[in-house]
């Protein structure tokens, strides 16, 4: 029944974060590779990057999202969604279960995986990640408490992993945290260490040297385990200008559910209702760096402390009995959450609507039906979507904002766009023909002061403007983006 519960928490949540800015590249990366069988190991979508080599870090889950497109086109990409969302949280909540003996304390920390899950559910790659995450502590808790053989999952796991998110280096830390702390034996207070089985501990070693090794079944070999590495130590531009890499903040709902875990966590140990383990302390020392450091890793604390404060809280609720539960009850639980799922998915309609909203897709008919000519200058935030929507128009930039950091666009792009140099350098040197740009975006009014550039179309969420000497002008209404013929000067 809370499973159930779990199931409709995931779909009321996602069900209005359909249009994500990379969701559109990802499912064409998808289709190319499901049409044509092989991966691309060269950027294609735009033509600021001049092919710069790409690697394919999550090939394997942007087919299964095109898989899921081809299948349902708009509701089978939301209900991929929904079925990564519910599979994360129930996952999360049978993992708690486990860890904590507790079926009712688990739903808390399955509360706990869900509220830090909402910095991150998103049509990406990223939500395969998530899952894998959960899976892998289950396994190493299963060898640990039940039969070592467990461990020998975790290679084919970091095969699936390494080719489906970057964050499968998160998961070899994890594993490590598991493995240094299984040498230690102390007890300080309410801070306990226990030394592992020396049989189970050198299966577990043996287990992650197979894991390092199982890494390197990729397309793209060392570099694809090197890549977040790279992106920690070299992409200071991505980690300083986009959000979801930026420090968190301490003052907002995720911020505040941080320190309300680790105080009830602080309080459990210091009143000595509950131990902390070794290897916990060290889980949740990472988790907190993490989630403090970048919005982002707000996810991975919710999946590393929720089984911690389960466990710290299980012993709160000695006197609960299956036996009791009453079938029943349950079961009516179990058809009112069904028939709320069913009510709550979002029609075509509303997936269409979000898709208006948040893309320029009447931008994008205007300019097939005008023969626009490139090249284009287009907002970091429709890149994605034209990528899907007009392949035909190489793009400038979009959110593969590690490839613009390699090839050098992101700071000139970055410089443009907050008008921290000369707007003329980068048009003329890229030799932009027409922009695409957002329609709060300050440099719509800065194209239109330098007398060179005039709009063309322009609806309430974007504008086209053209450069007056290759393209002859035509206005658009701001109503319904149809073309207009413009006025005399």
């Amino acid at each position: 029944m809370l499973g159930g519960l779990l199931i409709v928490f995931s779909v009321l949540t996602v069900r209005s974060r359909f249009d994500d800015l990379d969701m559109w590249w990802h499912l064409k990366t998808g289709e190319i590779i499901w049409k044509t069988h092989t991966i691309p190991l060269a950027d294609t979508f735009s033509y600021t990057t001049h092919n710069h080599a790409l690697i394919p870090q999550e090939w394997l889950a942007e087919v299964t999202i095109y898989g899921a497109y081809k299948w349902g086109a708009f509701p089978g990409l939301m209900t991929w969604l929904c079925l990564f969302t519910a599979l994360l949280l129930i996952a999360g909540y049978v993992f708690c279960s486990l860890y904590c003996g507790n079926s009712k304390v688990a739903f808390v920390g399955a509360l706990v995986i869900w509220w830090f899950s909402t910095a991150g559910l998103a049509i990406r790659p990223q939500m395969i990640g998530y899952l894998l995450m959960v899976v892998e502590m289950a396994m190493i808790h299963l060898g640990r408490t039940r039969d070592s053989r467990w461990f020998f999952g975790l290679p084919i796991l970091f095969a699936i992993w390494i080719n489906c998110h970057a964050s499968f280096i998160l998961g070899m830390v994890v594993a490590g945290i598991y493995l240094f702390g299984s040498f230690f034996c102390f007890q300080s207070g309410s801070l306990e260490a226990r030394r592992w089985d020396t049989q189970c501990r050198r299966r577990l070693a043996l287990s992650l040297a197979l894991s390092a090794g199982a890494v390197f079944l990729n397309p793209a070999g060392i570099r694809q385990v090197w890549y977040p590495f790279d992106s920690i130590l070299n992409m200071t531009t991505l980690l300083r200008s986009v959000d979801e890499w930026k420090p968190a903040q301490m003052t907002d709902g995720r911020g505040i559910a941080l320190m309300a875990v680790l105080l009830c966590s602080f309080v459990l140990v210091m009143t000595r209702r509950s131990e902390l383990f070794w290897d916990e302390f060290l889980l949740l020392t990472l988790a907190t760096w993490m989630a403090v450091s970048h919005v982002r890793m707000m996810v991975f604390f919710g999946i590393l402390a929720a089984p911690i404060l389960s466990r710290q809280l299980s012993t709160l609720w000695d006197g609960y009995d299956a036996a009791k539960d009453r079938i029943w009850p349950n079961a009516a639980m179990l058809g009112i959450s069904a028939l709320v799922v069913i009510l709550a998915f979002p029609s075509n309609r509303y997936l269409d609507q979000q898709v208006e909203d948040r893309s320029p897709v009447k931008a994008v008919q205007f300019i097939k039906s005008s023969h626009l000519q490139g090249p284009m200058l287009n907002d970091y935030g429709v890149g994605g979507y034209l990528i899907w929507a007009a392949p035909e128009q190489p793009v400038f930039i979009d959110s593969r904002t590690d490839l613009y950091e390699w090839a050098g666009v992101l700071d000139e792009y970055m410089s443009w766009a907050t008008l921290e140099s000369d707007p003329r350098a980068l048009l003329q040197k890229y030799g932009v023909n027409y922009c695409l740009l957002a329609s709060y975006s300050p440099m719509v009014k800065v194209l239109l002061l330098l007398h060179e550039w005039k709009i063309v179309y322009t609806d309430k969420n974007f504008v086209i403007l053209v450069h007056t000497a290759p393209v002859a002008p035509a206005v658009s209404s701001a109503s319904d983006g149809a073309p207009i013929q413009p006025t005399a000067k």
